[in-house]
């Protein structure tokens, strides 16, 4: 063999070992970005019980308080309404919600929005602008400094009141009217309104579409779709309709308060509220010295399938999707030590769910290592397309301060829950969430009336890369009224 050949052989040999390390690596850093843990680095919230900010969230959940009230006449008559006949048509079996305050107040102004628009604008999406502005600013980031970016907005949402109120005259229609309605406008005048040119999208998959928002905003900011991603929910009760047609399912508590996991619980009560997270790439994360608020370490989204009925609960498949979300993080089923549950407090629901739970996450626990488990909804009722958003919320507020929030309403045990066999516990006072050494990790469910339901795996932030940023760079208030 000529020298010259040996050696262009060799070479060649050289170079197919290099492109093949190449590929290799390639592919390594392919499933790693499939996989990427996600940082939550900035959070905004309007939530019942005058919790507008997350320090007033953690301040209701931490000391127990309920802010379930009765329903004001600034939303409707009630007393026009009420009957405690359930089968009264036209009518409402409860009295009660938990509710924020002062929807009617927003500053058009600020978001470069005429007075007109303004008041055909569905004041769910007047709470998307403004908490997201509060996000942004606590995550450090100037809203301004975003046009052109590759950010993208995925926003829970799926009623329609304020539309139902306006729109019942043909002859009354406006020009924003549509514009003002219309669920992707949500997520489409946020997207226009900060010059965004990432993804933006509506979800609506009943109770489960923020945290199926949340789990999009994830699957996007891997893909490198987004670099920088805005995802929650909203819901405000501004007409008396869909509180109407609940009662004609039976599927309220008369009370107004969801009893989870309690003998009394005969139905949730319904609440409202708005909660945004900003998100990032746990590597930009670190790179860009953010305040990294928790970790999102996997997630997942399925339906129920062939389950009894439509909007019956399948035990198995939300067995499955918690089983997929933990595949997802990489994370075993010990090493999670709390689950914010859907919880909605009914009397098929809760058992199926605790069930499922027990499933899942009960091999190799004992009465010395129990999963804790509650639900947020005790607090501000059920939230609907905003209620997973809320319970992300509030797990990344007690992985913070390392306390497990109490549940309320938790006086009798479910009886058809078999507590004394299952390794779960449902906390109610403020608890030290302790460590074993390892890191905090949680799980928070939402499952939809729809039967589509999201499970998300959250874990506290590594100590090491939180920075020192302010966590509000403004409190300017943006409320004024219209």
């Amino acid at each position: 063999m000529e020298p010259s050949t040996e050696k262009d052989q060799l070479s060649l040999s050289k170079q197919m070992f290099l492109a093949l390390k190449q590929a290799e690596t390639k592919l390594e850093m392919m499933e790693r970005s499939r996989s990427e843990a996600i940082a939550i680095i900035g959070i905004g919230c309007r939530f019942p019980g005058n919790a507008n900010t997350p320090e007033s969230f953690w301040d209701l959940l931490s000391n127990g308080k309920d802010s379930v009230r009765e329903i004001p006449l600034e939303r409707w008559d009630i007393d026009s309404y009420y009957d405690p006949n359930p089968d009264t048509l036209g009518k409402m079996y409860i009295r009660h919600a938990a509710l924020v305050e002062q929807v009617d107040r927003f500053d058009p102004q600020f978001f470069s929005i005429s007075g007109r628009e303004a008041h055909s604008l569905d004041p769910q999406q007047r709470f998307i602008l403004e908490v997201t502005w509060e996000a942004l600013e606590r995550a450090g980031i100037n809203p301004q400094e975003l046009e052109n970016t590759q950010t993208g907005v995925f926003i829970g949402i799926g009623q329609n009141d304020y539309a139902n109120l306006g729109l019942r005259q043909v002859e009354n229609i406006g020009a924003y009217d549509t514009t003002g309605n219309g669920f992707c406008f949500a997520s489409g005048r946020l997207s226009y309104f900060l010059g965004l040119q990432g993804p933006s999208m509506a979800i609506d998959t009943a109770c489960s579409s923020s945290l199926v928002a949340l789990h999009e905003a994830c699957q996007s900011l891997r893909q490198g779709e987004s670099n920088l991603a805005l995802a929650g929910g909203v819901q405000l009760i501004l007409s008396p309709q869909i509180t109407t047609g609940l009662s004609r399912l039976k599927a309220l508590s008369p009370d107004g308060k969801c009893k989870t996991f309690d003998a009394a619980a005969d139905g949730f009560g319904r609440g409202e509220g708005c909660g945004i997270v900003v998100l990032k790439r746990l590597s930009d994360a670190v790179k860009d010295g953010d305040n990294i608020w928790a970790v999102i370490r996997g997630s997942a989204v399925n339906h129920d399938g062939p389950s009894s009925g439509l909007t019956v609960p399948n035990k198995l498949a939300q067995e499955k999707l918690i089983q997929q979300a933990l595949k997802a993080a990489k994370v075993e089923p010990l090493q999670v030590s709390y689950v914010e549950a859907h919880g909605t407090g009914t009397s098929l629901g809760d058992p199926m769910e605790v069930r499922a739970l027990a499933s899942v996450f009960g091999q190799g626990r004992d009465g010395e290592n129990p999963l804790n488990i509650a639900s947020v909804k005790t607090n501000i009722g059920h939230l609907e397309a905003a209620s997973g958003i809320a319970g992300i919320i509030k797990v990344v507020l007690q992985l913070q301060h390392q306390k497990i929030a109490p549940n309320l309403h938790f006086t009798n045990p479910n009886p058809y829950i078999d507590w004394e066999n299952i390794p779960l516990k449902v906390p109610t006072q403020l608890t030290p969430w302790l460590s074993s050494g390892d890191k905090r990790v949680a799980g928070v469910s939402s499952f939809g009336m729809s039967g589509t339901n999201a499970h998300i795996v959250l874990e506290e932030a590594p100590e090491e890369v939180r920075s020192k940023k302010s966590e509000v760079r403004s409190e300017e208030d943006l409320e004024r009224s219209l």
